[in-house]
């Protein structure tokens, strides 16, 4: 086991098309990624590296540390490899582990089948060394051990984060439909918002993308919100490492005086819902909140800011029909009442967006769950064509 500052290879892994934004994120904490993939970020660092980057990123799903790469064409050679492995330096016999996996072998069907492979290997060691071994199961809420397997290359990590970071703690009700919090993250970071003027999020749901604003205008990084990591749960592990990392969070949070977000939503409990998030997530005194059609919602005039919908996408037959009526609206909702703003359409109906009736100046690939997802951005002129304010 390496010691908590060994360096090695650390992957940070996100959602499909987040890493441009996840690799914004790992050079503003001063690491240099080494390689960049569209489902995450290599670089080199340690354990000590791993807990920073764990408390601090919005945009990642999971930040793994190398322990070994090696070759094994089935799984008797996986398991060979890994019952040679110091498993005691890493887990203590009292402890418990979980194994997750990326598999792409031909030998192998059925990925947990590799995932037995590999706690039969840990239990067995331990009981050839101890007579003992470690309890095992699915949960993710101590040390969980990571196995990448494709063709003949096989590679074990830590998993430094175990639940996902994805998730940032704050949404105890999720609501209908909600954004994935990393995501809506990853939009604010693509969309022209300085973080100072105005934003204002109709039709907000669950609050997901005003609380991320306020979160991001305000400096509150996801660490503030969440107490258990795997890492947490590792042989070596000194607590002082994270409560030194936890308490620079804390003086890095800024007040922004005058900080105006707007969230509106046709639904009174979604309203409520969004209250109680925002609450949760420590940032409900920079929300406002109504309930209201969108086209009701209050908008600040002369002050150049963002205005961002996510609507609903229609997934079944007769619904799609009323959102055409809803799209129309929406375009012509910035067209009249928004001028001076920028205005962003996240959907993953690009049928639907073409009832906007605006000409986007950008239009930015996300995904959400597997669906094909655009965030239109429409630049809404009054008058003289401005400077857009800086991203």
């Amino acid at each position: 086991m390496p010691s908590f500052t060994t360096p090695s290879r650390i992957i940070i892994t996100c959602s499909n098309r987040l890493s441009p934004y996840l690799q914004m994120e790992v050079a503003e904490l001063g690491y240099k990624p080494e390689r960049i993939f569209k489902t995450g970020v290599e670089l080199k660092g340690t354990l000590v590296d791993c807990i920073r980057l764990n408390l601090n990123l919005r945009c990642a799903s999971q930040v793994l540390f190398s322990l070994q790469e090696f070759r094994a064409d089935n799984a008797d050679d996986l398991y060979k490899a890994l019952i040679d492995f110091s498993w005691e330096d890493i887990l203590t016999v009292d402890g418990y582990f979980s194994i997750s996996s990326n598999v792409s072998n031909d030998t192998i069907n059925n990925s947990l089948f590799a995932n037995v492979k590999v706690k039969d290997a840990i239990v067995d060691r331990f009981r050839n060394k101890t007579g003992e071994r470690p309890n095992s199961g699915p949960e993710l809420d101590r040390t969980v051990i990571h196995l990448y397997w494709k063709d003949s290359l096989a590679e074990i990590f830590i998993d430094t984060s175990g639940e996902t970071l994805s998730k940032h703690g704050y949404r105890k009700i999720p609501g209908k439909a909600p954004m994935l919090e990393s995501l809506a993250a990853a939009t604010l970071l693509a969309v022209k918002w300085d973080r100072r003027s105005v934003f204002i999020n109709p039709m907000c749901g669950s609050g997901t993308v005003a609380i991320e604003a306020a979160l991001l205008a305000t400096n509150r990084k996801p660490g503030l919100l969440r107490f258990n990591y795997a890492f947490m749960h590792l042989v070596g592990y000194d607590e002082k490492m994270y409560n030194d990392e936890f308490k620079k969070l804390e003086r890095q949070v800024i007040d922004v005086p005058g900080l105006k977000i707007i969230a509106t939503d046709i639904s009174e409990d979604a309203v409520n819902i969004s209250k109680i998030n925002a609450g949760i997530a420590g940032v409900e005194e920079y929300i406002e909140f109504a309930v209201c059609d969108f086209e009701e919602t209050n908008i600040p005039e002369e002050e150049n800011g963002v205005i961002y919908f996510n609507p609903e996408y229609g997934d079944r037959l007769g619904v799609e029909a009323e959102l055409e009526i809803t799209y129309k609206r929406i375009g012509d909702f910035l067209k009249k009442k928004c001028k001076g703003y920028f205005g962003y359409i996240f959907t993953g109906n690009l049928e639907l967006a073409k009832k906007i009736g605006l000409k986007p100046n950008r239009r930015i690939e996300f995904y959400t769950s597997k669906i094909d997802c655009r965030l239109f951005e429409y630049e809404l002129y009054s008058g003289t064509k401005r400077i857009a304010p800086i991203p």
